[in-house]
């Protein structure tokens, strides 16, 4: 049995249906910063684009139904949620709401010892963006979970 190869890096890849603006909206919602993308000649869509966001690596692309590209409009939705830790997840909240993201869930102090919300996009792809702002052991969270549980 041979080793497996060892992981360099993980990113995001998004479909979306419109990635010309879902680019202009991650800059301005985000702070994203594109790298590049490459335009399919044929139909002027984006047949790949990325974009650093905090230091990170996000893919994205048109749609293209026949290689199974679908965005989650196109699929009612999408089980797979971005995570994103920020400096200030109320200042984040207010950037993105600004430039057309919803709401979710408000951001509120959890129990974990994050304070979080949880957006989406206009493309349909939700983001949990949180701040930490204390450090809370495993067996804290979870007897605070067990304690609001009970209410």
């Amino acid at each position: 049995m041979t080793q497996a190869s060892k992981v360099e890096q993980v990113s995001a890849y998004l479909n979306v249906k419109g990635a010309e603006k879902a680019l202009a909206f991650y800059t301005d919602a985000f702070g994203a910063v594109e790298r590049y993308r490459l335009t399919d000649p044929s139909d002027g869509k984006i047949g790949h684009a990325e974009m650093n966001l905090g230091g990170h690596i996000i893919m994205l692309s048109d749609e293209y139904p026949d290689f199974g590209a679908l965005g989650p409009q196109a699929l009612g939705g999408s089980p797979v949620k971005m995570y994103l830790l920020v400096e200030d997840v109320d200042a984040f909240f207010e950037r993105a709401t600004g430039a057309g993201a919803t709401v979710v869930r408000a951001v509120k102090d959890e129990f974990h010892g994050y304070r979080s919300g949880l957006l989406s996009d206009p493309f349909g792809h939700a983001w949990h963006v949180a701040t930490l702002k204390e450090k809370v052991a495993p067996a804290t969270m979870q007897q605070r979970w067990n304690e609001a549980a009970q209410n």
